[in-house]
């Protein structure tokens, strides 16, 4: 059960937060400590300093962590193991390539756009980017262009799918968080993220096109041909992606929708998110890897190899949690409650702010998603607002967690070195690119919000 609120000194607990959060930032950008530790430490710090009794911070130290990772460690490990699968069987290879057919060479970017919001969401920013990348440097080689006109549309998909929509673990964790139904999230993220991929995407890609003639590394130009005849079908590996979603979906709208009503518990069975991902993790399995040519030993090596990175993001969402509800048991909430009902400022806008601050001083996404989600969860009054409303929110972590990446983001120092540009031209483009993915996103959430 969650320990009650209790009463301290406003001034002093303010004052605490702020020396917590200086202590945490410290930490990792001065002393490169684990953002584990970090956290962890900054989060003790506050309730210490803040005069919180050593058994209450025990209790939101243990609250934090039971009650965060009790609604995403499932999600994360099937979602790991899922993209996996697709990466394997060449799933995120021959939706691109069909793609690119379909919309044309004149078009490409386009594609390049859509696949890379579409693979991101089951598959991690890094192992996507690597995975298509060769595709975009192939197009910019037939077309004897620079590799940012294509290079660019692809980041900014895999960029929008990474931040906005389920089941990634970004938006997973702040959802759960804000304790709002992942149906709304997905709607919501897809709406934000479509209208940030095009503009940071096609629209600023065919910018930096034409601005910096980027050539193609010679590091992996050989990587730019794909042996088609072996890639799965394009509307197999599509049904199965769209699987998890729409479930989710249903089950939300089976509450809300009277037509659907008498279908409820079969829908909010499906739809309940691990349900919905273990159904599309074990039609992956049977589907692209039995039927691809993989047998079930080659099949659990690939899953379980996948599970490596979600322990870190499971402890540093943990650590999170642990932040959360140190600041809500402490009453801080109710200080920035106060403190924004006086401001007039909309959550939506002070969830944004809060996310786009951590990311730059941080640069670590997760954190930023992390620590913004923490702060507003502590805010009176949550619980109260419309499942909508809460998505926009959510949208708006994400937005902010994604602005202004740099020189203490590892995707900055990945992004130079695969498409071979200096720290200067990488910031023209790609820094400018999260940036208008981070801010368009928080527009468009901000605006579906004014409908809650």
């Amino acid at each position: 059960m969650d320990a009650e609120t209790i009463a301290l000194n406003p001034v002093r607990l303010v004052l605490a937060a702020l020396l917590g959060l200086v202590i945490l930032l410290v930490l990792i950008i001065q002393f490169k400590i684990q953002a584990i530790i970090a956290i962890l430490t900054g989060a003790i710090a506050i309730g210490l300093i803040a005069g919180m009794p050593p058994e209450q911070i025990l209790t939101a130290v243990n609250d934090g962590i039971g009650n965060t990772l009790k609604g995403i460690a499932l999600l994360v490990g099937l979602g790991s193991m899922f993209g996996a699968i697709l990466e394997a069987s060449g799933g995120a290879q021959a939706l691109a390539v069909t793609m690119v057919k379909k919309f044309g060479d004149k078009k490409a970017a386009w594609a390049l756009g859509i696949t890379g919001l579409v693979i991101a969401m089951p598959v991690f920013f890094d192992a996507g980017l690597i995975i298509l990348i060769p595709l975009a440097f192939s197009l910019a080689k037939k077309t004897k262009r620079s590799s940012l006109y294509y290079a660019i549309p692809l980041l900014a998909g895999l960029a929008v799918g990474h931040a906005y929509i389920p089941p990634t673990p970004g938006p997973v964790l702040v959802a759960n968080m804000l304790n709002v139904e992942l149906g709304w999230v997905i709607m919501v993220g897809v709406l934000c993220g479509v209208c940030a991929m095009i503009v940071a995407g096609p629209v600023w890609g065919s910018v930096c096109g034409s601005k910096y003639d980027i050539a193609i590394p010679e590091h992996v130009s050989q990587q730019a041909d794909f042996d088609e005849s072996k890639l799965p079908d394009f509307g197999v590996i599509v049904g199965i992606i769209l699987i998890p979603l729409l479930l989710i979906i249903l089950d939300s709208l089976s509450g809300v929708v009277p037509a659907l009503e008498g279908l409820q518990p079969i829908f909010g069975f499906l739809g309940e998110p691990f349900v919905a991902l273990l159904i599309a993790t074990m039609a992956a399995m049977l589907i692209l890897g039995l039927r691809h040519g993989y047998n079930l030993e080659e099949l659990e090596k690939i899953m379980t190899k996948s599970l490596e990175p979600t322990g870190l993001i499971l402890l540093v969402t943990a650590c999170g949690g642990v932040l959360r509800y140190v600041l809500q048991y402490s009453g801080l909430g109710d200080i920035i409650g106060n403190a924004v009902s006086s401001m007039s400022l909309p959550i939506v806008v002070l969830a944004f702010l809060v996310a786009a601050l951590v990311r730059i001083c941080v640069g670590s996404a997760t954190v930023a998603m992390t620590m913004a989600a923490g702060i507003i969860a502590a805010i009176p009054g949550i619980s109260g607002l419309s499942p909508l409303y809460l998505a926009c929110t959510t949208a708006a972590v994400a937005g902010g967690a994604t602005v202004c990446s740099h020189f203490n983001d590892s995707g900055f120092w990945l992004v130079k070195s695969l498409i071979g540009m200096d720290e200067k031209t990488t910031l023209k483009t790609w820094t400018m690119m999260e940036t208008l993915v981070g801010v368009t996103g928080f527009v468009a959430a901000w605006i579906i919000s004014f409908f809650a």
